[in-house]
C-alpha cells in the first residue's frame, strides 16, 4: 500500500507539475522533450531546473530528464557521481548532457569512494544518450579489485555518443602483489557489453582526449564483450600508463560466447602516444605490451587514418585465448612511427595463445619503430598467423637493421607483397626473420621465403622525417608502385584524399 501511494503521488506530480519531494517520493519526471534544463553549484533539486532556477545535482537531472530534453551544465566543479538509467528515443531524439556553451564544466571524483566497476559518470542499459563537453578527472583508489572509470557504459542498448571530454587522473594507485601482478585496474572511458543476444550497438567515441590514466592491467578506452557497431574516431590518447584503444573478445564479458566479440566498428582519425607499461608496477621492468590500438580478440573491424607513436607497440592484432582468434580486421593508412618495441604486431605472443586470421594491413607507413632494439622489427609477426594479406606498407627499419621479425613457424598463407622497404645499412645488409629463419639482405630473403615478388628496397624520400612529415616527395620510389585491389586498399589515403587517382597507387599512407 505505502508502495502505491507514492507511485499515485508522483502520478499527480507529473500531471499538474508539483514540484513534489516528500519522504521516498521521487521528484516529478520534468515535463516535456525538446526541453531545456541546467544544473549549476549554486542550484537546488528542489528548483525547476531552469536556466534561472537551476538544479544542482547531476543525478537529479539524469532522474527526471525525459527524451528529447538537453541538460546543460554550468561551469564549476561537480564533486559528484551519476548513474544514467533513463533513455531518449528514435521519435523523440536522445537525452543530452552537456556543458553550456564554452563554460567548463567539470565532473571531479576527489574523495569519492569507488566500488566494484564504477564510472564517474555511468551509463546502463541506455538507448539514445549524449554525454559531451565535460572534463572528468580525479576519479582513483588505492584499493585492490575495485575499477574508477571516466565514463563507464555497461549492459546492453544503443546510440550513444560520447564526445569531446577531456578525461584525466582516473588512477588505481594499490601496490600489485602476487605472482599475477592483478587488481591495479581503471579505465578512461569503458564500454562492456554484458548482455546477449542484446548488444552495445550504434556507440560513437569521438573527438576526446583521455591522458595521464594510472592503469595497472587495463586500458585506456575500451570496448569489451558484446559491442556490435562502434566509431571510435579523432580522439587524443596519450601519456598513460597503458593500452591506448582495444578491441577485446573471449574474456567472458559477455554471457553467451557467440557475442563474447566487439565487432563491426571503425577506429579512424585517432592520435595516440605515449602509451608505455614502463613505469607500471603491474608488469615487469623489462615489458614493452602497451600498444597504442590492440586489437584482443575482436573481429570485422576497420582501423584506418590513425597516427600512433612513442608508444611500446603501434598497432597490435593479436588473441591472448588459445584456440581463439582475432579475424577480418583491416589496417590501412596509418602512420606508425618511433614506438619501442614494433610497429605493428600480429598472432598470439607465445604457443600458449590464440591467432591472427584474414587481417590486411595495407598501405600503412611504419617507420623506425623497434627503438628499444631487440630486433622485432617494423612488422612483428608472432605465433599463428594464418591467410593475411600485406601490402602496400613502407617499412623503415630502426638502427637493428630487422624488417619483419616472425620466430614462429605456425605461419600459412600469409601474401606479402607490394611493399617497399629501407634499412639504415642497405639492401645486402637489411634483416627479415621469416618462419624461425633469419635472411640478411633483400635478395637472399625474397628468394629464400617466396615473400616480395613485386616489392622494392629504396628510400621512399619522406618529405621531412625528422619532423615526422612523412609525405612523399615527387621523386619518391613508392608513387604509384602500390597493388590496385579496390577490395582492401579502401577509398582514401590518410589524409582524406582519393586512394586511387589515375590507374595507380602509391605505397605508404600518403596518396
Amino acid at each position: 500500500m505505502k508502495k502505491f501511494g507514492q507511485m499515485f503521488l508522483v502520478g499527480l506530480a507529473m500531471v499538474f507539475g508539483l514540484g513534489l519531494v516528500a519522504g521516498n517520493v521521487q521528484p516529478p519526471v520534468a515535463s516535456a522533450a525538446g526541453t531545456e534544463y541546467y544544473v549549476a553549484t549554486s542550484g537546488s533539486d528542489s528548483n525547476a531546473g531552469t536556466n534561472d532556477a537551476p538544479w544542482k545535482t547531476l543525478q537529479h537531472a539524469a532522474d527526471v530528464a525525459p527524451a528529447g530534453s538537453t541538460v546543460y551544465v554550468r561551469g564549476g566543479v561537480y564533486k559528484q557521481k551519476v548513474k544514467i538509467t533513463r533513455s531518449g528515443s528514435a521519435s523523440q531524439g536522445p537525452i543530452v548532457f552537456t556543458n553550456y556553451g564554452t563554460e567548463t564544466a567539470i565532473i571531479d571524483g576527489s574523495g569519492l569512494s569507488v566500488s566494484g566497476n564504477e564510472g564517474l559518470i555511468e551509463l546502463a542499459d541506455v538507448n539514445y544518450v549524449t554525454v559531451q563537453g565535460f572534463e572528468i578527472r580525479n576519479f582513483t583508489t588505492a584499493s585492490k579489485n575495485v575499477v574508477p572509470v571516466g565514463i563507464y557504459v555497461h549492459g546492453s542498448g544503443g546510440f550513444i555518443n560520447l564526445s569531446n571530454n577531456k578525461i584525466h587522473d582516473i588512477e588505481n594507485t594499490v601496490t600489485p602483489t602476487g605472482k599475477d601482478r592483478l587488481g591495479r585496474d581503471a579505465h578512461g572511458i569503458a564500454v562492456y557489453g554484458t548482455k546477449a543476444p542484446a548488444s552495445i550497438h550504434d556507440l560513437t567515441i569521438s573527438g576526446n582526449e583521455l591522458y595521464n590514466l594510472v592503469l595497472g592491467s587495463s586500458e585506456s578506452l575500451v570496448l569489451n564483450g558484446n559491442v556490435d557497431g562502434f566509431a571510435v574516431t579523432d580522439n587524443r590518447i596519450h601519456d598513460n600508463d597503458n593500452i591506448g584503444i582495444d578491441l577485446i573478445g573471449f574474456e567472458g564479458t559477455a554471457p553467451n560466447t557467440a557475442y563474447d566479440q566487439a565487432r563491426n566498428g571503425l577506429v579512424k582519425g585517432n592520435r595516440v602516444y605515449n602509451n608505455s607499461v614502463q613505469n607500471n608496477p603491474s608488469y615487469k621492468s623489462d615489458d614493452n605490451s602497451a600498444g597504442g590500438i590492440y586489437v584482443d580478440g575482436g573481429k570485422d573491424s576497420i582501423i584506418e587514418q590513425n597516427y600512433s607513436y612513442n608508444n611500446d607497440i603501434g598497432v597490435e592484432m593479436a588473441s591472448e585465448h588459445a584456440g581463439k582468434a582475432t579475424s577480418s580486421i583491416t589496417v590501412r593508412s596509418n602512420v606508425i612511427y618511433n614506438n619501442r618495441l614494433t610497429g605493428i604486431a600480429m598472432g598470439g605472443y607465445n604457443e600458449e595463445r590464440g591467432s591472427t586470421v584474414n587481417c590486411k594491413i595495407v598501405n600503412n607507413t611504419l617507420y623506425k619503430n623497434d627503438t628499444f632494439d631487440d630486433g622485432s622489427g617494423q612488422l612483428l609477426v608472432q605465433y599463428d598467423t594464418r591467410n593475411n594479406v600485406i601490402k602496400n606498407n613502407i617499412f623503415v627499419a630502426s638502427s637493428t637493421d630487422m624488417l619483419i621479425s616472425n620466430g614462429y613457424t605456425k605461419n600459412s598463407g600469409n601474401v606479402v607483397d607490394y611493399n617497399l622497404y629501407f634499412a639504415p645499412s642497405g639492401s645486402s645488409e637489411a634483416n627479415w626473420i621469416w618462419k624461425n629463419k633469419e635472411y640478411t639482405g633483400f635478395s637472399a630473403y625474397k628468394s629464400g621465403t617466396g615473400n616480395d615478388t613485386h616489392s622494392l628496397f629504396a628510400d621512399p624520400k619522406f618529405v621531412n622525417a625528422a619532423n615526422s612529415d612523412f609525405h612523399l616527395q615527387s621523386s619518391s620510389p613508392a608513387i604509384d608502385a602500390g597493388n590496385t585491389d579496390r577490395a582492401i586498399i579502401g577509398t582514401l589515403d590518410i589524409d582524406g584524399k582519393p586512394r586511387v587517382q589515375g590507374a595507380a597507387v602509391n605505397i605508404g599512407a600518403y596518396e
